[in-house]
């Protein structure tokens, strides 16, 4: 695989597990209404990792490659 669509690829992962990491942190201080969001939240962008995860099975592309 071509290196920048490796470093494109690892690039939005990082953001992603950012993302991840800030909204698990900002639960902890959240009301109810906001709460309801950032769970959401969260389950999608753990959807989003479970497609990247099987579309780089699917492709024989070594996950560790590209930071999943």
């Amino acid at each position: 695989m071509e290196k920048r669509f490796i470093a494109y690829l690892q690039d939005v992962l990082i953001s992603i597990h950012e993302n991840i990491h800030e909204a698990k942190e900002r639960k902890n201080f959240a009301d109810r209404a906001e709460l309801d969001y950032i769970e959401g939240k969260l389950m999608a962008y753990h959807e989003v990792l479970a497609i990247l995860r099987t579309s780089a099975k699917e492709f024989n592309i070594p996950r560790e490659e590209i930071g999943l």
